[in-house]
């Protein structure tokens, strides 16, 4: 996986579409479509050396926002469900959550076998889901790519409403 550097503009549009100065930020992992960063890639620690096991962040405030109305309307406790009915799913979920920890060891292994998003037993973080998909492609996280598909009627939409205060 290839992802671009950030740029000082970048890392200006994160920390308007966050509210705060970015933290252990290594790349932009994806775009939205009318160019604004969408989720970028983080270093396993912070600056001060403290594990940050989140990967993927979502930044994007119009992606943020959809999967906070998922996660509200209870999405999430269904797909947990679909985990304990579906042996597929469940493989493919431990799959992706061993993705997850490959990339990320790949950088600095954190020693510890915990991902992100409640990987592999649980659904807690669509948002980290989503991440995980847009900066890995399609097939790698099949709760990412169900959330993309839940919210492809509303994102992406001409402008993706991010924060741009940088230009």
């Amino acid at each position: 996986m290839q992802f671009e550097p950030v740029t000082e503009a970048d890392r200006a549009v994160v920390a308007a579409q966050l509210g705060r100065p970015p933290r252990a930020l290594r790349a932009v992992a994806a775009r939205c479509p009318s160019g604004h960063v969408a989720v970028v890639q983080t270093n396993p620690r912070l600056e001060d050396g403290t594990p940050f096991p989140t990967l993927f962040y979502l930044t994007c405030p119009r992606l943020t926002s959809l999967c906070s109305t998922l996660e509200a309307a209870g999405v999430m406790k269904e797909m947990t469900a679909r985990l304990a009915e579906d042996e597929d799913l469940a493989k493919h979920y431990e799959q992706a959550h061993q993705s997850y920890l490959a990339q990320r060891d790949a950088i600095e292994s954190l020693g510890t076998r915990v991902s992100a998003g409640g990987m592999p037993g649980r659904v807690k973080c669509l948002h980290v889901h989503l991440a995980h998909a847009m900066a890995s492609g399609p097939g790698v996280n099949p709760f990412g790519d169900e959330t993309l598909r839940l919210i492809e009627d509303q994102w992406p939409a001409g402008d993706c409403q991010a924060v741009d205060h940088a230009g």
